[in-house]
């Protein structure tokens, strides 16, 4: 075993080697600045802050330094003296390992395959694990048995991680097996520290920095997360903290290797010693996270253009009233398509939502243009739709437009119920001419006007290309019907945004009737697959407000389609009547 004066200089040495180098990057710049505090090289410093430190780092670095310090001179205190069997001095060699791999190893082990990385710490920690059993005085079968258990998790987990490396099959598919075995290393530390209690020779000292290593443990995962969040890796504190504070684990390897002997267990301290070492330990744990927060100037971002949340827009009666500001930093900040956010990532939430009920309080889309340009947005020119505004001022929006207050259910509900009503106002406009099948719906067209609505094969596997020609048939000819095929379009005489249409099939034609109405056309169909039908409404609020029959009734075969138009009280009105008929001629039976 090395002196005990030999431990003292390199303790000494590596301490105020650290505090020295860390003000002397503060001089030099980020880059030395960065491997004084991280121990790592300078190449890594400008992988990950691009374009140098903003002030919250250099700030956290400082913080950082003395703190690693302290943790260091913890780690180096030299080994107690006292006889030691075989396995105990294999296992202090073997956590020793464990501290150097934490604090200098680790960097010429990177340079190697991440497999090779992965390899070396399965077979320590499992030389470890099966030491612990055999080192530690449970004094209890039933613990020791549930710590093989829990070390065999444990060591699931890294065998996981090293076929993942190798491309192999892993452990871990379900989510419930991949949680079980992240939790085996908080497991394994619990049943460790519990051995540690019954064996007695472990000091309190040691036992609380497991402790609170599990304790950095349990929180470094939510802040991970957290921090994972937010776009472009810029905020370097989170690392710069976690980096520090996982040094609180490999104190508590150090000590349990320092005190292993079985004879000659350290003194528990003095009560005011005891409570000195708990408002460092305190500090140690406070100082970075306090470090961590940062000034009520600086942005905070809940959502931000790259947030997947923001792909759903929630309707405004679906949301409980907490959450619906968040749907509008969601939407403020939405790179939906490409196009630019209303708002830019360099403004906090807070103004945001400022910005938000100034365009509610807007007289004008000038006035509106004027607060965004403003507020820096890269489209003022737009201002904002009410749709959006209405999740952070509902009292204004909802007073002019109170469909956008509804939940889903009640948006269906009143959508169904004005279709039912528009339907309603649709009459047969030949009554006393039953046809096979027949209905009578309103047809709803784009708000912006379209060609017309098809009458058409939606089977027929040709039908995409005979909807293009039937368009240039409508058009070329400038007749009321375009026909290709199994499709016909028919036009609609008005700049009309929906109409009333009957549809009838029927056997044989029909007695010509033109009287009351302005045109009358009909034309060939074929249908190729047995159906003939006018398209439902879909999703994008196009098509007939009432199922459609099967016009096709005699199945295969060529038909007649014969269409009329008139203008009346009610509007645009149609009637289609199909029949069969092998006739190819286009007949206009009324202009």
């Amino acid at each position: 075993m090395l002196p005990d004066g030999f431990w003292r200089i390199v303790r000494t040495g590596s301490v105020g080697l650290v505090l020295a180098a860390a003000v002397a990057g503060l001089v030099l710049g980020d880059a030395w600045l960065w491997v004084a505090v991280e121990w790592s090289p300078p190449a890594y410093a400008g992988f990950y802050g691009r374009g140098g430190f903003d002030t919250s780092t250099t700030v956290a670095l400082l913080v950082a330094a003395p703190v690693k310090a302290a943790l260091l001179w913890l780690i180096l205190r030299a080994p107690a003296r006292g006889p030691l069997d075989r396995r105990a001095k294999a296992l202090r060699r073997l956590l020793y390992l464990a501290v150097a791999y934490a604090l200098v190893l680790w960097f010429p082990i990177a340079l190697l395959p991440d497999a090779v990385d992965a390899a070396f710490q399965l077979a320590l920690w499992t030389a470890i694990d099966v030491l612990y059993l055999l080192v530690i005085r449970w004094r209890s079968r039933m613990l020791r048995a549930a710590a093989g258990a829990i070390f065999a998790v444990e060591l699931a987990g890294m065998a996981d991680d090293l076929l993942d490396e190798l491309d192999l099959p892993e452990l871990g598919r379900g989510g419930v097996v991949g949680l079980g075995l992240m939790l085996g290393g908080v497991a394994a530390t619990i049943v460790t520290l519990a051995g540690q209690r019954r064996d007695g020779r472990w000091s309190r000292g040691t036992q609380a920095a497991g402790w609170v290593s599990l304790g950095v443990y349990v929180l470094v995962i939510p802040l991970n997360v957290f921090y994972g969040r937010i776009p472009g890796g810029g905020d370097l504190v989170m690392p710069v903290v976690t980096d520090a504070l996982a040094l609180v684990g490999t104190v508590w390897i150090a000590a349990t290797a320092r005190e292993l002997p079985t004879e000659g267990r350290p003194a528990d301290l003095p009560p005011a010693r005891r409570r000195a070492i708990r408002v460092a330990v305190a500090a140690v744990a406070l100082l970075p996270v306090i470090a961590m927060i940062h000034p009520e100037q600086t942005p905070h971002l809940t959502y931000t253009g790259w947030s997947a949340d923001c792909y759903d827009r929630p309707r405004f009666g679906d949301l409980k009233p907490a959450e619906r500001e968040a749907v509008f930093l969601c939407r403020a900040r939405s790179t939906d398509d490409g196009v630019s956010p209303i708002f830019p990532d360099s403004l906090s939430d807070q103004q945001v939502l400022a910005y938000g009920r100034a365009l509610c309080r807007a007289k004008d889309r000038e006035e509106q243009q004027a607060i965004l340009t403003r507020a820096g947005s890269a489209r003022p020119a737009w201002g904002a739709d009410p749709w959006d505004l209405v999740y952070v001022c509902p009292e204004i929006v909802g007073a002019t437009h109170p469909e956008l207050l509804r939940s889903t259910a009640e948006t269906e509900a009143a959508n169904a119920a004005y279709i039912a009503e528009e339907n309603a106002s649709c009459r047969d406009p030949w009554p006393r001419t039953k046809g096979v099948v027949q209905a009578t719906a309103k047809y709803f067209l784009f708000a912006d006007g379209d060609h017309g609505y098809l009458v058409h094969d939606p089977d027929d596997e040709t039908a995409g290309d005979e909807a293009e020609q039937a368009v240039d048939d409508l058009y070329d000819d400038n007749a009321l019907v375009g026909v290709a095929g199994s499709t016909a379009l028919v036009g609609h005489v008005e700049d009309v945004i929906d109409l009333c249409l009957t549809v009838k099939a029927l056997r044989t034609p029909p007695p010509l009737r033109t009287a009351g109405w302005d045109q009358v056309d009909e034309v060939p169909i074929v249908s190729r697959s047995g159906r003939l039908t006018v398209p439902e409404m879909g999703y994008d609020q196009v098509g007939a407000g009432a199922p459609m029959p099967n016009l096709a009734i005699a199945g295969q075969g060529r038909y007649r389609l014969r269409v009329h138009v008139r203008i009346g009280d009610a509007g645009e009105e149609h009637l289609v009547v199909v029949f069969p008929g092998a006739s190819r001629k286009r007949l206009t039976l009324k202009p």
